[in-house]
């Protein structure tokens, strides 16, 4: 919901299927301002955050949760258009 804050179109979408090896994907997407391209490989380091408030443990904290299920956790963004994030299973 942070993602899509102030935007008037707002949406946030939810999608899981099965990839072509029989694997879970779970994609959670939005529209919002996006992650600019200097940030998006920084997004999961622990502390990092452009939020103000953020103590940048939230995605860091879940790339280790996946890992731990050995699982993976990827970013895509197009800023002002378009930001996923995958859950890989």
């Amino acid at each position: 919901l942070q993602a899509v804050e102030g935007r008037t179109n707002a949406e946030i979408w939810l999608k899981a299927f099965l990839n072509e090896r029989g694997r879970i994907i779970i994609q959670v997407s939005d529209n919002g301002p996006g992650i600019p391209a200097e940030n998006v490989e920084k997004v999961f380091v622990p502390f990092f955050s452009t939020r103000k408030g953020g103590s940048g443990i939230g995605l860091s904290l879940s790339r280790q949760i996946m890992r731990l299920h050995r699982g993976t956790i990827r970013v895509y963004s197009d800023p002002d258009v378009q930001t996923t994030f995958s859950l890989n299973f």
